[in-house]
């Protein structure tokens, strides 16, 4: 706000100065001016009621001459003052007018807006750097699970386009360098209410600046970055605490997953998926060689997988600086450069350059040549999924969609995430034991999946913890419905954290620590019964012991004293409920 009145001042002090000296010296003239009474005698008006004429006169409202008619020198002295009248105000709502039109006026309004709109944030937000495809799905995403988000971007196109969303809660857009450590803490980074700074520019060096910037303004909280070359990804992972994605890798990862274990990867993109969906199948690669079209970041991820996983493979791309490399192909996308990449008698092709028309005619070339030759290709832009649905491609890569479920893993549940990265090195043998153990728990339906903290601050959990004299809380307590305990909750436990130390799917026996974190899957009514541990005093006494504890004040306040009552008359030898005398 300092800024704008500093402009204010600065742009119109010559039209004020102006002004003042018009009405100074209309007003000075005015009051030294005679005029004639009714009477015929001579009379001067004061200052103040020449101001008052001036005022009207010079503002065209024009009340008319007072108290007196005017006279003649008064009337030509009046005349004058109108004609500089008009031309002080011409001059000044010129200069305010051509003001509000100036890009760094406007710019600094719109800043200061958007400093006072962020700053009134009173609910859970996030701070979106980048309003591409990525940024706008997963503003999508986070509206839809409640949380209201921050977008940055330096494009006036995209965030003007992403201001205008159908979202339930308007989201706060700004035209601004995330860069800028000063934009970051006007967007309320340190506000108790930001839960998280996600990068997602289209330069890798730019998020990587956005998640520096931000783990150093805010330690504690939670950074992602969106970074796909080799520099940046060992920069931020040298640095720590930022979640790096990198979608190229992660595809080629899951490609790898695949060949080696599929039945990892099939349960990862299940437990990934929207609550419902059914159980995926596996991607089924075909064994043998591969061909792909595009050898940059992209190629280059799929690759390194394949030549770790001993599979032939040959590219083609027309750069000139790839030629040193004996598998890759120095040629256009034609019918002639297929073929004599080996298309023919190759198991897979990867429609993989920057452009989605390309990728579409690769396709079609490869089918001609190749009938049942699996397909995967890479949809670039949003807006062409209709063109790559007519690839009929085996599987897409759209870089949008990966960076958002990737993203929303990590916000929603991260120790989902811990989970994940622990059943990628157990096999599909390990992998097939918890697909069928969701399976008995929840069906064919993906589930639910939920983190369970043993806080023992919490109302529900202290006594659970320090006012037990029978058995210890144990895992399977959770998994009893706090309302009747003899029913069972629709839910399982995956994982198990306890001051480092890690336990997949857990024996229900196991005993609770404070501050365990635990990983559940299951139905949605179950993780909201379960909740009640947490918020009910006596909901864990219950599945414990079978006794229902009292919830009012004044019933606890009985319990309480019938409780040492008793205990009183045990230590006497009285039995629990006689009379004393």
């Amino acid at each position: 706000m300092n800024d704008i009145a500093y402009m204010v001042l600065r742009r119109l002090r010559a039209p004020i100065i102006t002004l003042i000296v018009v009405y100074s010296v209309s007003v000075l003239g005015l009051a030294l001016i005679p005029g004639i009474d009714p009477m015929g005698n001579p009379w001067r008006m004061d200052f103040f009621h020449a101001f008052y004429v001036i005022s009207y006169t010079a503002t065209t409202i024009g009340f008319g001459e007072i108290p007196y008619p005017f006279s003649d020198a008064q009337r030509a002295w009046l005349t004058v003052c109108i004609y500089l009248a008009v031309i002080g105000w011409t001059y000044a709502l010129g200069t305010v007018f051509a003001m509000t039109t100036d890009p760094a006026f406007r710019s600094a309004v719109a800043r200061s807006l958007f400093r006072w709109r962020a700053g009134a944030l009173a609910d859970p937000f996030f701070i979106i750097c980048g309003c591409g495809q990525s940024g706008t799905a997963l503003a999508r995403a986070l509206d839809r699970m409640g949380y209201r988000v921050v977008l940055l971007d330096l494009r006036a196109d995209r965030v003007s386009r992403v201001s205008t969303m159908d979202l339930a809660m308007p989201p706060v857009a700004f035209v601004a360098d995330a860069r800028n450590p000063d934009v970051l803490g006007e967007a309320g980074i340190r506000k108790p209410e930001c839960k998280g700074v996600i990068a997602l520019t289209g330069l890798d060096s730019t998020n990587q600046t956005i998640a520096i910037a931000a783990r150093i303004l805010r330690p504690a909280l939670l950074v992602i970055a969106r970074v796909k070359a080799e520099v940046e990804h060992g920069n931020l992972n040298a640095f720590g605490g930022v979640h790096v994605i990198n979608p190229f890798k992660v595809l080629a990862t899951n490609i790898a997953i695949d060949i080696a274990a599929p039945e990892v990867l099939r349960l990862e993109d299940w437990l990934t998926g929207a609550p419902g969906s059914p159980c995926p199948s596996r991607f089924n690669l075909p064994k043998g060689p591969w061909v792909l079209v595009g050898y940059g970041r992209f190629g280059q991820a799929i690759t390194g997988v394949l030549d770790e996983a001993g599979v032939e493979w040959r590219a083609i791309d027309p750069g000139a600086d790839v030629a040193r490399e004996a598998r890759v192909l120095a040629a256009d996308n034609s019918e002639s450069a297929l073929r004599a990449a080996g298309v023919t008698r190759a198991s897979v092709v990867v429609a993989g350059t920057d452009n989605d028309t390309v990728n579409l005619g690769v396709t079609t070339l490869a089918r001609r040549l190749r009938p049942d030759i699996f397909v995967i290709v890479r949809q670039n832009d949003v807006a062409d999924g209709v063109l790559i649905d007519a690839a009929h491609a085996n599987l897409r890569f759209v870089q949008s969609e990966l960076v958002v479920r990737e993203s929303l893993q990590i916000l929603k549940t991260p120790l989902l995430g811990e989970f994940i990265a622990l059943i990628r090195g157990g096999g599909s043998t390990q992998a097939s034991a918890i697909i069928e153990l969701i399976m008995s728990t929840v069906g064919n339906a993906a589930p639910r999946n939920w983190e369970f903290h043993c806080d023992p601050l919490q109302p529900g959990l202290f006594g659970a913890f320090f006012r037990h004299d029978g058995e210890p809380p144990r895992l399977r307590h959770l998994l009893m419905d706090p309302g009747d305990r003899e029913r069972k909750l629709v839910a399982a436990a995956l994982y198990l954290v306890r001051k480092g130390r890690t336990l997949l799917v857990p024996d229900p026996q196991t005993e609770l620590r404070p501050g365990d974190r635990i990983l559940f899957i299951g139905r949605e009514r179950a993780r909201l019964r379960q909740l009640r541990f947490l918020s009910e005093p006596g909901a864990f006494e219950y599945v414990r012991s079978g006794v229902q504890q009292p919830t009012g004040w004044l019933f606890r306040r009985i319990a309480a004293w019938q409780g040492a009552r008793n205990r009183a008359r045990t230590e006497t030898g009285s039995p629990p409920g006689s009379l004393t005398p």
